[in-house]
């Protein structure tokens, strides 16, 4: 990897940390429900900031909860500036990230599998 990117892996890593103390513990917000930041990913420039949230709840209250987050931009990208002393503070872009949902949808599709073959999902994990 190279200089560059070292430094850009490190910042995406200290942003991600920031982030996500900042969504659970200082945004007041009540649209904004159950959210995990799973990774940040940022341009080569490092004027955009991609952070991927798993958002728990239903389809109006994830919505929601991407709204909320949206709104509260300005407010992260402040405090994520303050805190890692940033000179330029990357722009925030908020994507939900579904690797939860699919995962699971996954877990139930193998599970299925397992009854329709006889076998119990243990089974299949001892062998």
């Amino acid at each position: 990897m190279s200089v560059p990117g070292r430094r850009q892996a490190r910042l995406a890593d200290q942003v991600r940390a920031e982030a996500a103390e900042i969504i659970t513990t200082g945004l007041k917000d009540p649209r904004i429900g159950f959210v995990t930041v799973t990774r940040v990913e940022l341009t080569g420039d490092l004027r955009e900031a991609r952070i991927w949230v798993s958002v728990l709840g239903s389809a109006e209250q994830r919505e929601a909860t991407l709204a909320g987050l949206a709104s509260a931009r300005g407010y992260l990208r402040y405090e994520i500036g303050q805190r890692l002393r940033l000179r330029r503070c990357p722009e925030i872009i908020f994507r939900e990230d579904h690797g939860a949902e699919a995962s699971e949808r996954l877990e139930h599709l193998l599970e299925d599998l397992h009854r329709q073959n006889g076998e119990a999902p243990d089974q299949v994990n001892d062998k």
